[in-house]
């Protein structure tokens, strides 16, 4: 139910509509966060005219509450709005400005309306000052929620660019892991390492840790986690890059690597993986190397 004030305000917004819709065009196209070369007027006019009408239609219906169910529209509109701005380049301050801007256009249908009566004035401008404000903080919150996303969903996507599976040799993967291995990284990498063993079928994998700047017991058990699972799928892990340093860190820590091959260097790991294979890397014989034959020119097509 409306009191008196919220129906005073409804009826300024229904009567006077086209007029703040104009004013408040003029007010945000005078503003640096117009942004023409990112909004056409046309599109402007649109948004504002939809969000005017959804706000009119709301405030008669149900009063000033922002976060009523009357206003569900107006914040999905806002919420469209809001998101689509944030991926244009918009920064929170200009998206809230499309909200902010309508006071001025509608304080001055107010003081018009209420010109006689500064008490009503007063309070209506009180309703209409928090109904605004706290759509305007709402465009932050989605403004904030969106950029949340979009930086959870660009670290998912370097993750998975940082934990590449590559193909040695047929039947030998290695997967070079580079930074801090924590439990959302180990999860991708795991998935990934599964993903190529079931793809290929390759029965063996190295894990090269040159990369990984220290290692402590998580990163221990991490790493022994992921063996575990490649060996469920039926293939073998070889972890390399085990420095001088790394390796007094996992005996003081108590970590039992004891069942796990383990090499100081990619190539000593990729040696033992070929050897497994039943295949060696050997030193050509002279007789062998021959210099490439040159092909004959090939004729022109006419």
């Amino acid at each position: 139910m409306t009191t008196g004030i919220e129906k005073g305000l409804g009826d300024v917004l229904r009567a006077d509509q086209a007029a703040i819709l104009q004013q408040w065009l003029d007010a945000q196209e005078g503003t640096k966060a117009m942004r023409s070369e990112l909004l056409s007027r046309q599109e402007l006019r649109e948004q504002s005219s939809r969000f005017l009408a959804g706000l009119t239609e709301a405030v008669n219906n149900g009063g000033i509450d922002a976060d009523g169910p009357q206003f569900d529209g107006v914040r999905q509109q806002l919420d469209e709005m809001t998101f689509e701005r944030a991926r244009q380049g918009y920064t929170p301050t200009e998206t809230a400005m499309f909200v902010f801007s309508l006071k001025q256009p509608l304080f001055a249908a107010l003081r018009e309306r209420y010109r006689s009566d500064a008490a009503g004035l007063a309070d209506v401008s009180w309703d209409a000052t928090v109904l605004l404000d706290r759509l305007g903080l709402f465009t932050t919150e989605v403004y904030q929620r969106g950029r949340d996303k979009v930086i959870i969903r660009q670290q998912e996507e370097m993750l998975e660019l940082s934990t590449p599976v590559i193909a040695l040799w047929k039947g030998i993967l290695a997967l070079p892991l580079i930074g801090t291995l924590d439990s959302a990284r180990t999860q991708v990498v795991m998935e990934s390492l599964l993903q190529r063993i079931v793809d290929t079928g390759a029965p063996l994998a190295i894990i090269d840790i040159t990369g990984v700047p220290t290692v402590d017991t998580l990163t221990a058990q991490h790493l022994l986690k992921t063996v575990a699972a490649a060996r469920l799928m039926g293939a073998d892990c070889i972890i390399s890059g085990i420095r001088p340093q790394i390796a007094q860190t996992i005996v003081h820590l108590g970590v039992e690597l004891s069942d796990v091959v383990t090499k100081a260097s990619l190539s000593d790991a990729f040696a033992i993986a070929l050897r497994r294979s039943g295949l060696a890397v050997v030193p050509m014989r002279d007789g062998a190397r021959s210099a490439p034959q040159r092909q004959p020119a090939q004729p022109a097509e006419d």
